[in-house]
C-alpha cells in the first residue's frame, strides 16, 4: 500500500502538485473520483464501498484530526479497511492539510456543523453540536445509605442542525423499611425526558458554535420513593462551544426549569466548562481532562445557589474513537453537610460510526 502512496507523486515529475485541488487529483482521484463521489468498484476493484465525499451527512461531522489520522496511517489507523494506504512517505503533513481543505469543498452545504465543533462531551454540562449517540451514565452517591443512578440516552441526528433525544432513568436507593436498624434497597424508573436540539449559528473559522434546546421531564418517577419530582417540567437552555488556542476549550449550558404546576419554584441552572484534548501517541488514543463549575438556584425568595465542581477526565476506548469513557467526582462547594459527593462515570457510543464492536 505504501507503494501506491508514493506513485501518486513520481520523482520525475516535471511540475509536482502545488495546491490541494491538483494534489488530490494526483493522490487521491483515482480511487475517490475527480469529483469526491468515488471511482466505480469495478474501476478500483474493491469490494468495500467507497465514502462519498460529497454527501454532507458524512463528511462535514469528522474533525480535521480523524481524516489527517486515515491520510497519514492509512484506514486501519481509525479502524477502517487497509485499502486505503498511509501517505506518511509521500506527503508532508502540510500538503495532507492541503488536500483535506480541498475535500472539505466538496460538501456545498455550509449548514452542516463542522467536526472540529465537536467538542468531548462532559458528564453534567450539555454540548451544542448534534449527534448519533447513545450514552449511559451512572452516579453513585460517596456518602449516605447509598444511591445509584443510571440514566440511558438515546440520541439521533436530524439534518445538518437538529437532533432529538431520549432519556430514561433508572434509579436504585437504600431506603428505610421502616424496621429499627433495618433498611432495603428499593428501585424503579425516574422521571423521563425527551428532547429537540437547534444548532443556532456556527463557524469554524471563529471556532464556535451556538444550540437551543427544550427538554420536556416527565413525571414518571415514583415520588414517594424519591425517584421523581411529581410534575412535568419543561426546560428550554442554550449551549455554547469555543475552540481555544493549543486544543483547549470551552462548553457553557445555561437555562430555567418550569414545572407546569403552578405552585412549585423554577430553578436557574448554569455549567461551565474547561477542557484540553491531546494525543500522547501522534493518531493514538485521544485524552480529554476537563473541569466542570456546576451552579443552580430555585427562583425563589431567600434561596441560595448551589455550587459544585466536577473534574473529570475522558478517553477514546476505540480505535475509530466513537466509544468514549467519562469518570469524574462531583464535589458540593456550599451546603456540604445536606449534599453528598458522588462519582460519575459514562460509555458513550457515537453509532453513526459503526456498530459497537467495529473499530477496535
Amino acid at each position: 500500500m505504501l507503494s501506491i502512496a508514493a506513485a501518486a507523486f513520481p520523482q520525475a515529475a516535471a511540475s509536482p502538485p502545488a495546491t490541494g485541488a491538483e494534489m488530490y487529483q494526483a493522490a487521491c482521484a483515482s480511487c475517490h473520483g475527480n469529483d469526491g463521489q468515488g471511482a466505480p468498484l469495478e474501476a478500483v476493484a474493491f469490494s468495500t464501498p467507497i465514502p462519498d465525499f460529497t454527501d454532507c451527512e458524512f463528511g462535514p461531522r469528522e474533525p480535521d484530526v480523524a481524516w489527517l489520522a486515515v491520510i497519514h496511517d492509512g484506514g486501519p489507523a481509525r479502524g477502517f479497511d487497509q485499502i486505503m494506504p498511509a501517505f506518511r512517505d509521500a506527503l508532508a503533513p502540510e500538503q495532507a492539510r492541503m488536500i483535506l481543505s480541498h475535500v472539505r469543498t466538496f460538501c456545498t452545504e455550509p449548514s452542516w456543523p463542522n467536526g472540529d465543533l465537536n467538542f468531548p462531551k462532559a458528564l453534567v454540562t450539555e454540548k451544542a453540536f448534534p449527534e448519533d449517540e447513545v450514552v449511559v451514565t451512572t452516579t453513585a452517591a460517596v456518602e449516605g445509605p447509598g444511591a445509584l443512578t443510571t440514566k440511558a440516552v438515546y440520541e439521533r441526528r436530524i439534518g445538518a442542525r437538529t437532533q432529538v433525544e431520549f432519556v430514561v432513568p433508572l434509579r436504585a436507593e437504600r431506603q428505610s423499611s421502616g424496621d429499627a436498624g433495618s433498611a432495603q434497597w428499593a428501585s424503579g424508573v425516574g422521571d423521563m425526558a425527551v428532547a429537540a436540539k437547534r444548532v443556532l449559528l456556527h463557524s469554524r473559522a471563529r471556532g464556535h458554535i451556538v444550540s437551543a434546546t427544550a427538554e420536556v421531564v416527565t413525571p414518571t418517577g415514583s415520588e414517594t420513593k424519591g425517584f421523581g419530582g411529581g410534575h412535568a417540567t419543561i426546560e428550554p437552555f442554550l449551549t455554547y462551544g469555543q475552540l481555544l488556542p493549543r486544543d483547549w476549550f470551552v462548553q457553557t449550558q445555561s437555562g430555567v426549569g418550569f414545572p407546569l404546576e403552578r405552585d412549585i419554584a423554577r430553578e436557574a441552572f448554569w455549567r461551565v466548562t474547561f477542557g484540553k484534548s491531546f494525543t500522547p501517541v501522534t493518531w493514538g488514543r485521544m485524552w480529554s481532562p476537563m473541569v466542570e463549575i456546576l451552579g443552580a438556584r430555585e427562583l425563589a425568595t431567600g434561596e441560595a445557589a448551589l455550587w459544585d465542581v466536577l473534574p473529570e477526565m475522558q478517553v477514546t476506548l476505540s480505535t475509530r474513537q466513537h466509544v468514549r469513557l467519562n469518570v469524574g467526582v462531583r464535589v458540593p462547594l456550599n451546603e456540604a453537610s445536606t449534599r453528598s459527593t458522588t462519582v460519575l462515570t459514562y460509555l458513550l457510543w457515537d453509532w453513526y460510526e459503526g456498530s459497537f464492536f467495529d473499530g477496535w
